[in-house]
């Protein structure tokens, strides 16, 4: 999830930058028309590209802070769960020598 919102974060930046340094704008019969990336968008078109573009963004973050979520609950359960294995391995070796020095026959 976390590089999942990475990329998607790249993608939004991305397309920050390039309607920032490599956009075009000319004006021709009194309208205004923008060229992305060789494509001709109208100001409807360019709000819309700012708009995809803070979506991306904003979504990337959150895919960013539920996998780091989901990682951290991840990791702390492991960590639970070694303690556990550690506990109980103890206590299987203390009922060994128990049973050995109860049994010493064996």
């Amino acid at each position: 999830m976390v590089i999942f919102g990475l990329i998607l974060v790249g993608l939004g930046a991305l397309l920050v930058l390039a309607g920032l340094f490599s956009s075009e704008v000319t004006f021709e019969d009194n309208e205004a028309t923008v060229e992305l990336w060789n494509v001709n968008l109208s100001t409807e078109g360019l709000f819309l590209a700012g708009v995809l573009a803070a979506a991306l963004i904003l979504v990337g973050l959150w895919s960013i802070k539920l996998g780091a979520k989901m990682g951290w609950k991840h990791r702390k359960e492991q960590k639970r769960l070694n303690e556990l294995s550690e506990k109980l391995d103890k206590v299987e070796l203390e009922r060994r020598r128990d049973a050995d020095d109860d049994n010493p026959n064996a």
